[in-house]
């Protein structure tokens, strides 16, 4: 593939090595020559000096022949304006990188549509999801960031006195927005119709829009799993998307942030977050605010990989559970086992892995596991040949391999129906057992 990379900075560079290593033909454009020199003395690239934000360097590049441009700089405006550009000018798809959560979350205006950008990817947030990703259900995770948060999803334990214990699932009630996507009985996993008969000690993994979901809950389990006190040691934009994923009741978080202003602004934007002006690594605090009894401390104080990784470490070694590590540097990432970091993440190398991710021209993808591993959450765009587009739910035969579980049509994201009817070019979630996706592919008309 031709691809352009616009920017050299970390997210940049790494990912044009990274496809560079694949043998993918790579042009890297950034305003700095000197960035650009050392970069290409390391790689077999082409590089070009000049501004990505300028239509007559993104055509000497190559952006009118090019498969994917990539725009990587360090300003959210520039790429998102060069990312247009390089879609206008004839790039077969284009991704933009942002930082800000007003552009990513698409609230108020959905920018990647207006500008014609194909995806945009934010490495703090993608950061955020795979820490969380450690301490709930991925799954969920993959429900939840499709629907922006309008969607929740749980895997509960059946209690021996829920209400649904003994009934078939026709009989339990659920309100519209709600679904049952699929039962763990014992060693086995599967997908349930309207005669499965929900029973004590099932786990079942609900999904609900979140205005509906807590009723559903009750239906399954009255009681709450023990909550996981989480330590947070930095507030920077990934500590902000990390307490948003972690919001629910099974989370208890404390946010350590020194700085004054950046401390008022958290608690504000975070008011379910426990938002303290101190450092916890200082010895005083970390007894007083018995930190050793948290289960989860989570070093991601900006660039500083040194204090993330020794806090991390301490933190373990004085009685926390499980310690997470943000770090920038990849080749650091042996070096933490040894000394008791459970997990690390690096912003741009989950970048780079997300940008290789998309290159592939495929419309059924899979994004994660639930039930043991046995079955799969798939994300897919509905083709013109799909057996099921045009056709209510209720007229789908899904079960007992699949389960339609949100369906995104122009702007709006939820839990369908029976009466809703699949279309065209609607981008569906759907929740399957593995080792089906031929016959998947062939109802949703996609490769």
């Amino acid at each position: 593939m031709d691809i352009i990379v616009c920017g050299a900075g970390q997210v940049g560079a790494h990912a044009a090595e990274v496809l560079a290593t694949a043998d993918h033909a790579v042009t890297l454009i950034d305003s700095s020559e000197q960035r650009l020199e050392a970069i290409d003395q390391a790689l077999d690239i082409r590089t070009l000096t000049g501004n990505a934000a300028n239509a007559d360097v993104l055509r000497e590049g190559g952006a009118g022949s090019a498969d994917l441009l990539v725009a990587c700089t360090a300003g959210d405006e520039i790429n998102l304006l060069c990312a247009s550009l390089g879609k206008a000018l004839g790039a077969g798809r284009t991704i933009a990188r942002v930082h800000h959560s007003a552009y990513f979350n698409q609230r108020g205006l959905d920018y990647r549509r207006h500008l014609g950008i194909d995806s945009m990817i934010c490495p703090d947030y993608s950061t955020a999801q795979a820490i969380a990703a450690t301490l709930r259900n991925p799954g969920a995770l993959a429900i939840e960031s499709f629907a922006r948060s309008e969607i929740q999803m749980q895997e509960l334990a059946v209690d021996a006195k829920a209400p649904a214990v003994g009934k078939r699932l026709a009989e339990i009630g659920l309100k519209p927005g709600l679904r049952l996507a699929a039962v763990e009985r014992v060693n086995e996993a599967f997908i349930p119709n309207a005669d499965t008969v929900i029973e004590q000690d099932d786990t079942v993994i609900l999904i609900g829009d979140t205005d509906v979901f807590e009723s559903g809950r009750n239906l399954f389990s009255k009681s709450d799993p023990s909550r996981k006190r989480v330590i947070l040691m930095g507030g920077p934009s990934t500590a902000v998307w990390l307490c948003r994923a972690l919001h629910e009741r099974r989370f208890a978080i404390r946010l350590f942030e020194q700085d004054p202003e950046r401390a008022e602004e958290l608690s504000t934007k975070l008011d379910w977050v426990t938002v303290i002006r101190d450092d916890p690594t200082d010895p005083s605090v970390f007894e007083e605010e018995h930190i050793g009894e948290a289960d989860v401390f989570v070093g991601l104080a900006g660039d500083e990989d040194a204090r993330n990784i020794i806090s991390c470490a301490s933190a373990k070694s004085m009685g926390v559970k499980q310690a997470i590590a943000v770090v920038q540097q990849p080749g650091l990432m042996h070096l933490l086992k040894p000394i008791g970091i459970d997990a690390a993440f690096t912003p741009k190398t989950l970048a780079a892995r997300e940008i290789v991710g998309q290159l592939g021209d495929k419309t059924l993808l899979s994004l994660a596991t639930v039930a043991g591993g046995t079955v799969n959450v798939y994300r897919a765009r509905v083709g013109p040949e799909a057996l099921a587009a045009g056709k209510p739910l209720r007229q789908v035969k899904l079960t007992p391999n699949w389960m339609i579980a949100a369906i995104e049509h122009g702007e709006t994201v939820r839990v369908p129906r029976a009466d809703d009817v699949i279309e065209v070019n609607d981008i569906v979630l759907v929740i399957g057992m593995r080792g089906m996706e031929d016959k998947l592919r062939d109802m949703l008309g996609c490769n």
